[in-house]
């Protein structure tokens, strides 16, 4: 989500990320789930669900992991919190340090969210105003 600027897996996988990133930009909030999420839904439609697979759990509770203790709160299934542009702009500042990072190893998109985070994250498709 840090890094999201309209690529993915297919068509419908960014046709459906650039809805959601909308709405989050829109100012609806996050609920932390197990397994697949909204996001994942049309590679499970399409049948080549990667994200059911062991790995990316594991990097899902790092990840949770990661942003928990830069939070200084738990992050835990059922949660909701809302992503307003200071949360934002510290996750991404604390993503282009190399601190929340862990879960991007052997993740086949690290180098183009690399690039992002030096690109000071120009093109991402999640936006959150100061109000």
């Amino acid at each position: 989500m840090l890094t999201y600027v309209g690529k993915g897996y297919s068509p419908a996988f960014t046709a459906n990320y650039d809805l959601i990133a909308g709405r989050l930009s829109a100012g609806e909030d996050i609920v932390i789930v197990t397994g697949p999420d909204d996001i994942c839904q049309p590679l499970l439609e399409a049948g080549d669900a990667h994200c059911l697979t062991d790995s990316v759990e594991e990097r899902d509770c790092i990840a949770a992991e990661d942003l928990s203790n830069l939070l200084a709160r738990p992050i835990a299934v059922g949660q909701r919190f809302l992503l307003d542009a200071a949360t934002l702009a510290r996750q991404r500042a604390a993503f282009a340090q190399g601190q929340v990072r862990r879960a991007c190893n052997g993740c086949e998109w690290a180098g183009l969210c690399t690039d992002i985070a030096v690109e000071d994250f120009a093109e991402v498709r999640v936006q959150r105003n100061s109000a």
